[in-house]
């Protein structure tokens, strides 16, 4: 079997919940990580977050609970949240041009709901960048580009068109589990 596909969005904070669990090992395989944009997602299904509805409090408090049984520590939250990603999302489609998706990926989920940054700001996407060991200006630069910009597109269309429905989504052969409470499925999935 293929390797699972593990599609997020930096401004999910079931994504970065689902991502420390992967990064711990918890899904027994490496998946391969892929950046979409939530937003797009949310276009093409007709509606939004959670976070912008009447559930959003009780939709924190479950991320708070989660990132505690999960010994993450508290979640520190960036304002504004939800912010607009879209700059993150093609930074994270160059880091992973250069091969350092899953790095960019991993520093900027912390940066965003361990250090409470808003990556909405450039300054905030550069130096997830450069904990990642990547040039924090020469990925803004690559993210403007139409050749990165095109690819998160055709990234995102693409995850659409396999049923990923929201982020994150592990996509194992031909299923998508959608959700980081659905990990553990998803490891059974991979072992059987």
């Amino acid at each position: 079997m293929a390797a699972p596909r593990f599609f997020l969005d930096v401004g999910s904070p079931y994504a970065w919940l689902a991502a420390e669990r992967v990064e711990r090992g918890e899904l027994g395989v490496e998946p391969v990580w892929e950046p979409i944009l939530l937003g797009a997602v949310f276009a093409s299904r007709g509606f939004g977050s959670w976070s912008l509805t009447d559930a959003r409090a009780e939709g924190v408090a479950e991320v708070e609970r989660r990132a505690l049984r999960y010994a993450l520590g508290p979640v520190r939250w960036p304002r504004p949240w939800p912010g607009n990603m879209l700059l993150a999302m093609r930074c994270a489609v160059a880091a992973d041009a250069l091969g350092a998706g899953r790095a960019f990926l991993l520093a900027a989920l912390r940066a965003g709901f361990v250090h409470g940054r808003d990556l909405s700001d450039p300054p905030a996407v550069a130096e997830a960048a450069s904990t990642a060991g990547l040039d924090g200006e020469d990925l803004l630069a690559a993210a403007a580009t139409p050749a990165v910009k095109d690819a998160l597109r055709a990234r995102t269309e693409a995850a659409i068109a396999l049923g990923v429905r929201g982020v994150p989504t592990l996509l194992v052969g031909e299923q998508a589990l959608w959700g980081d409470d659905r990990l553990v499925e998803a490891a059974r999935a991979l072992r059987s």
